[in-house]
Formats: C-alpha cells, sequence, structure tokens
C-alpha cells in the first residue's frame, strides 16, 4: 500500500524559513556523505607508503567503499519503509563519521579496509533516502531547487574530500586528517538532525517482506520514464567518472607535466558543479526538466569536445564546463526519478543510484581500454558516445 497522498498544507513551501532549513539540512547531508566516502582519495599515495601496499591495493581504500554503497542504497531503501526518513539518514552520517575516525587510529591495512567498507554500507543510509524526503516533503514547484541545493552539497563535499584532505595531511598527517574529517561529519550529521524537519507525508509500513521490495522495484521498471533515467544516470556517471579518471594521465605526462598537486587543484571544478546544480534546479522549476536534462547534457559533450584540445587552458576550461554540464543533469535527473515514481520513492531512488554508481564503476574503468589503445581521443570518444546516449534517453523522455 502507498502512502497516502500529501496535501498541499502539508508540503514544504519555498520561500518560507522551513524551506531554507529543509535546503540547508540537505546540503549539509550531501557534503558530509560525499567528503566522507572521497576523503581518502588524496591519501593513497600515502597508504601504499605507511602499509607497504601497491598502488592498486591502496585504492580499495575507495574502492571498497564506493561498491559496497552501491548495493548498500538498496537495503537502506528498505529499511528507510519502515523506519522513516530522517533519523536513518542522521544515524548513516554519524555512523560512517565514527567508522572514519576508527579507521585513522587503524592499526593495520587489513582494519582499515575493514572500517572504510563499513564506511561505505553505513552511508547507503542517505543518498536514496534523501532523494525520496525531497520528493515526498516538498512542494512541486520549489522541488528543483531544493534537490540542486543537495546535489551542490555533494559536489562540495566530493571537492573537500579530495582537496582540502590533501591539505589537511601534509599539515597532520594522513591520521589526522581522517580525523579531522570525521569529527566535520559528526557536526554535519547533529545539524542535519537538527535542521531537517520530520516527514509529514511518509507512512512507515512495517512487516514488509523481500517480496514486497521486489514487486515495488519491478513496478519501477515497468514505469515509462523511470528506466530511461536510469540509463541516464548510468551513462552519464561513468562519462564523468571515466574522463577524470585519464586526465590525471594526460596532465602528468609530457607536454603537460602537471605535479601531483597541481593535478588536485583541479578537483577545484567541483565548485561550478555545484553552481551548475543549483542553476539547473531553479531552471527545472521555471521551464521543466525535460529542456534542462537533455540542454545540460549536451553542455558536458561540449565540455568533453574542447578537452581535445593541445593547450592546457582549453583542456581544464573543458573539464570545467564538463563538470558544470555533468551535475546540472544529475540534478535534473534526480528529480525526475522522484516525479515519476508512483509511490515507494526511496525504492525508485535506490534503483537510479544504483545504476549510477554502477556506471561509476564499470565504464568509469571501462575507459582505461581507450585511453591505453587510443590515448585521450579514445577516452574523449568513448565518453562522448556515452553521453550522446544519454541524450538520446532524455529526448525520447520529452517525448513520454
Amino acid at each position: 500500500m502507498s502512502p497516502a497522498p500529501a496535501s498541499p498544507a502539508a508540503l514544504i513551501v519555498r520561500g518560507t524559513p522551513e524551506y531554507r532549513r529543509a535546503s540547508l539540512a540537505l546540503f549539509l547531508g550531501g557534503f558530509a556523505t560525499f567528503s566522507l566516502l572521497y576523503c581518502v582519495q588524496p591519501l593513497l599515495p600515502e597508504f601504499a607508503g605507511a602499509f607497504g601496499v601497491s598502488a592498486a591495493q591502496s585504492s580499495l581504500a575507495l574502492s571498497l567503499s564506493t561498491g559496497l554503497l552501491a548495493f548498500a542504497i538498496l537495503g537502506a531503501a528498505m529499511l528507510a519503509e519502515g523506519r522513516g526518513r530522517r533519523r536513518l539518514m542522521a544515524a548513516s552520517i554519524a555512523a560512517a563519521a565514527v567508522f572514519n575516525i576508527l579507521a585513522a587510529l587503524a592499526p593495520g591495512w587489513g582494519a582499515l579496509l575493514a572500517l572504510r567498507a563499513l564506511e561505505g554500507v553505513a552511508l547507503g543510509g542517505v543518498p536514496a533516502v534523501a532523494m525520496a524526503y525531497l520528493a515526498e516533503e516538498f512542494d512541486p514547484k520549489g522541488l528543483g531547487r531544493a534537490m540542486g541545493l543537495y546535489i551542490a552539497g555533494t559536489a562540495f563535499g566530493g571537492m573537500a574530500g579530495r582537496v582540502a584532505t590533501g591539505f589537511l595531511a601534509d599539515a597532520l598527517g594522513w591520521r589526522g586528517a581522517l580525523v579531522i574529517v570525521g569529527l566535520t561529519g559528526l557536526a554535519s550529521a547533529a545539524a542535519f538532525l537538527a535542521l531537517l524537519p520530520p516527514s509529514r507525508n511518509f507512512a512507515v509500513r512495517r512487516g514488509l517482506r523481500l517480496a514486497d521490495h521486489l514487486r515495488a522495484w519491478g513496478g519501477h521498471l515497468k514505469t515509462p520514464a523511470l528506466p530511461l533515467l536510469f540509463a541516464i544516470g548510468f551513462l552519464a556517471m561513468g562519462a564523468f567518472v571515466a574522463l577524470y579518471n585519464y586526465a590525471g594521465f594526460r596532465l602528468t605526462a609530457p607536454p603537460y607535466g602537471l605535479s601531483q598537486s597541481a593535478l588536485g587543484l583541479i578537483f577545484t571544478a567541483y565548485l561550478l558543479g555545484m553552481a551548475g546544480s543549483a542553476a539547473a534546479g531553479a531552471m527545472a522549476d521555471r521551464w521543466g526538466l525535460s529542456l534542462v536534462l537533455p540542454g545540460a547534457l549536451l553542455v558536458a559533450m561540449a565540455g568533453v569536445a574542447v578537452t581535445l584540445a593541445d593547450g592546457l587552458a582549453p583542456v581544464i576550461a573543458g573539464i570545467a564546463i564538463l563538470t558544470f554540464g555533468f551535475f546540472a543533469a544529475h540534478s535534473a535527473a534526480s528529480g525526475w526519478v522522484g516525479r515519476a515514481a508512483k509511490g515507494a520513492k526511496g525504492h525508485a531512488s535506490a534503483l537510479y543510484l544504483l545504476a549510477y554508481y554502477l556506471g561509476s564503476s564499470l565504464a568509469g574503468s571501462a575507459g582505461g581500454w581507450f585511453w591505453d589503445g587510443l590515448g585521450w581521443a579514445g577516452v574523449a570518444g568513448f565518453t562522448l558516445a556515452l553521453f550522446g546516449m544519454a541524450v538520446v534517453a532524455a529526448l525520447a523522455l520529452r517525448r513520454s
């Protein structure tokens, strides 16, 4: 049984103090999730030296978290139907922050990996549930802007987790850096719980069986718009991660020869991702998601094309344009999932995010084959093909 539809009076309306508090809370939730998730990326060389592991083995500190997060999202969607939204999200952030602090104290490599794996599982309780909360509690006229602010928080957290942690490690060592990020996560969880209004348009559903959840997911796969949105999440995220993964190989090699610290600063392009997600939300509220989504994907494609130039400036400019377009597209697609789902919105969000993170893992890695065989032209061609397929799916959504 689906929850009763919300009455307009019960929704969070744009321009009210409640809307501002809820939007800030969700921004903090996105920030905390992605800063905790990605804070180890600049520390991988430190792990290799401290624990005597190879570069490939050191990457497990990140890949275990992201891989388990993808599947934990499905479990979190099931749990949220019987436990509510707000407290589950706050508890997930706080638990992940504690695991991050414990990872800083890990005596050995195995213990650190186990704690990072647990951190990924804990963080599964935020992304899908946050999207469902937005779809259920916000007035549709302000949903796009609120979703954009949440996605902006994820972009800021992703940037902070990569850039700020590197500077903290220089000053405090990698253990001190992880502790600071963990404490920041705990503070964010407390602020999130204090600011976010309780759910008013969600009815707790107890006694659900696995078959009930499978039926809900199956129903979403039969909803005409949703499979296209899931495909867009897979394709766009895969293209975005593939380009970022192999831009480092290009820019540290001749003729650019950037240092690792200079290369890390490229992640400040995520600030444009924040602007893109916020702008997409505002434009979606004004002109509609069916116009904003394909437009944002075309902007991302233009950014990829610019990176084909030889100079350093156009390569960085292209990465910035790509980042703006990708986060705008992700914001629009996320908002559309919530609107298209017919009940059980947490399940729909979970399927979208499962596709999103699988795209990151699978397509992001597949880009390496194109780099090895064709260099940057191969990577750019691969990502343009993925974005092109996403544009076709977005245009199909317009027709439907």
